[in-house]
């Protein structure tokens, strides 16, 4: 159907979820609304409403009510889209390849696998692949890897586009410490990011992430261009890697000797700060934990990822306690599934190491609202907030016979949900809308 034909407004009915703040240990009630008979009111893609069905109702004109497009989703749960703030999509072909620690992992499986995209057909059905799977498993914005190739760049946007996704992707920048045929050099570095800031960012809802891998594949001169790209425009993101794995963290001791510690590289180089986001942080010094707060960087937890690859435990609530934001991550292809509802089981039981379990409602703040601000979109998406843009899943509950009968009392809220984390995966994801329009639904 031609845009200008498909309709300007879409009535949604079902239990409607969603969160104003993080929700802490204890359930804070003002951080949440839950209308068990409620409704989305959607004007050209954007929230226009949220609230009881029979309010949403009374407040729309008739006439009005009458041109919209209706999605009964009585007894379903609907939430915003989740967001996963660090995934590798070049990766998508190597899931579930037999574990290595993180240094082995890249040598024999990441960048064998990430060679084959100086091909533009592999990127783009890759690309193709991967976000038709993210949508199947409900994930709606995604802070994602591509490869050193500017036309793996190309290949993610372009699909991007096509779904018109709130998206994030950056060429992998990396001069060193890499096979010949995954590296760059400074000049390529910057000639490729240019042209592709210009080609993509901004462009629909799009937006470019400055990608050094991770401090050890970038020399100092090529961090320093990629500080210089980040404070070029106002509005560009950075992603990295942080401290997953102490072989790592003594490496990048030994190559950069005059920083006092990891974190201290990336600030070094002028990639600290609002918009940056780093996977896996988990073997932080104090002073690290209080800088990353201090400067508005983020920390994307990636328990499936560090479990797979024997990496650690992140502490969540260490970095929630100090003023991180902190967004929930799938980093396929070391994490082991598409799906942020796996994700969120896996979260749980590593919070339990640190005797801090997970509660259900601040993980789904975490996969939804929290990982929106991780990532700074928080004034586009993350919630129904009016003028949001109106990215939504539809979970079933009860969408496996497991699910169906731990839940056969009819539990409340924080119970059905918990029940979800731990039992749930994709099977759960109903549908999944874009802009208000249906871009998944479930066979």
């Amino acid at each position: 159907m031609n845009d200008s034909l498909k309709p300007r407004y879409q009535l949604v009915h079902g239990q409607v979820l969603h969160f104003l703040a993080d929700p802490g240990e204890h359930d804070a009630a003002d951080s949440y609304q839950y209308f068990a008979d409620g409704a989305l009111w959607i004007e050209d893609g954007h929230i226009a409403d949220v609230g009881p069905w029979a309010d949403i109702l009374a407040r729309i004109p008739p006439a009005i009510l009458g041109e919209a497009e209706v999605f009964d989703y009585s007894g379903k749960l609907i939430l915003p889209g989740l967001v996963d703030t660090h995934c590798h999509y070049p990766q998508s072909g190597i899931i579930a390849s037999f574990g290595r620690q993180l240094l082995d992992w890249l040598n024999d499986y990441t960048f064998p696998a990430e060679a084959a995209f100086c091909d533009p057909a592999v990127g783009s059905a890759t690309a193709d692949y991967f976000v038709e799977r993210m949508l199947a498993h409900g994930t709606t914005t995604a802070s994602v890897f591509s490869t050193v190739h500017p036309e793996s760049v190309d290949a993610f946007m372009a699909s991007a586009e096509r779904h018109n996704l709130r998206m994030l992707t950056g060429k992998v920048m990396m001069d060193r410490n890499a096979p010949a045929n995954l590296m760059d050099t400074v000049a390529e570095a910057e000639r490729d990011c240019l042209a592709l800031i210009e080609r993509w960012h901004g462009k629909g809802r799009l937006r470019y992430s400055i990608t050094p891998r991770f401090a050890p594949t970038s020399t100092p001169d090529q961090l320093a261009l990629a500080g210089a790209l980040y404070r070029s425009q106002p509005d560009l993101h950075v992603q990295s890697h942080l401290a997953e794995n102490p072989d790592e963290i003594a490496w990048v001791g030994e190559l950069f000797p005059h920083c006092r510690d990891y974190l201290d590289v990336y600030n070094h180089y002028g990639l600290l700060g609002p918009r940056s986001i780093y996977g896996h942080c988990i073997h932080l010094a104090p002073v690290e934990i209080e800088e990353m707060a201090q400067f508005g960087a983020a920390a994307a937890f990636c328990p499936t990822s560090n479990l797979f690859l024997g990496s650690g435990f992140f502490n969540h609530p260490a970095a929630s306690d100090a003023g991180i934001r902190v967004g929930l991550a799938t980093d396929v292809g070391g994490g082991t599934s598409f799906s942020l509802i796996r994700t969120l089981g896996e979260a749980y039981k590593v919070s339990q190491l640190h005797q801090r379990p997970l509660p259900p409602l601040r993980a789904w703040f975490l996969a939804t609202l929290g990982g929106a601000q991780a990532l700074y979109l928080d004034d586009f998406i993350g919630n129904f907030a009016p003028g949001k843009e109106a990215d939504f899943i539809v979970l079933d509950p009860r969408a496996t016979p497991e699910l169906d009968f731990r839940l056969k009392g009819g539990e409340g809220l924080a119970e059905r949900l918990f029940a979800m984390m731990i039992l749930g995966d994709e099977r759960c994801v109903m549908a999944t809308h874009i802009m208000g329009k249906a871009a998944y639904i479930a066979a």
